[in-house]
């Protein structure tokens, strides 16, 4: 990225504006990309925990499957998933707060025994498995934030810095330049003023 300036001393000024405002902004935003990726690698962990929990749970329950062939699955529904909002290292996260569950009732004496706990059980997988996914979810926001995070760190650092400061030493030196070229102007107009003068 080429940056675009005059030579003349207002836009030296606003380029050593600029380039202060980068270089006291980078150590921030340093900082924000290194939080964010360790609450990546956090968010991560989670993930992969929740996930291999609910996959235990999978597993345990697969000698239960025969039974759930008897079970009304107009039983028991979600009713809402409760989320907040909560700020890591400036991004937006949903957490769970609550998640709200709507039963049916059903005839305790016609209905097998083991629907009671069933119903317990069927609660814990769909707790689980909204939380893999939230924790999943957080770990696509935070990871897609560090990603612009580190972009904007490579354009401070890479690209708009030293193109500030070569920017800024090109224009000193053509005003320094300029001012030589003047001075001299004025020497050899002074000289032949002396010279005419003389004669």
């Amino acid at each position: 990225m080429a940056i675009k300036f005059q030579y003349n001393k207002t836009a030296l000024n606003e380029l050593d504006k600029k380039l202060k405002a980068r270089t006291r902004a980078l150590p921030t935003i340093k900082n924000k990309e290194s939080a964010l990726r360790m609450e990546v690698k956090r968010a991560k962990a989670d993930a992969e925990r929740m996930d291999a929990e609910l996959d235990a749970k999978m597993r345990e329950m697969e000698g239960f499957s025969r039974l759930f062939t008897e079970f009304r699955p107009d039983l028991i529904r979600v009713e809402d998933v409760k989320l907040e909002m909560v700020k890591i290292a400036g991004v937006k996260i949903p957490r769970i707060e609550d998640i709200v569950f709507s039963e049916k009732k059903y005839p305790l004496f016609d209905a097998p025994l083991w629907y009671a706990d069933g119903l317990g059980l069927l609660k814990d997988l769909v707790r689980m498995g909204i939380e893999s996914e939230i924790y999943t979810y957080k770990m696509n926001l935070l990871d897609t934030a560090r990603k612009k995070t580190t972009q904007k760190v490579n354009l401070y650092e890479k690209v708009q810095i030293p193109g500030y400061n070569e920017a800024i030493r090109k224009i000193k030196r053509f005003i320094e330049d300029e001012e030589n070229l003047s001075k001299s102007a004025q020497k050899i107009v002074k000289s032949r003023h002396a010279e005419e003068a003389e004669l």
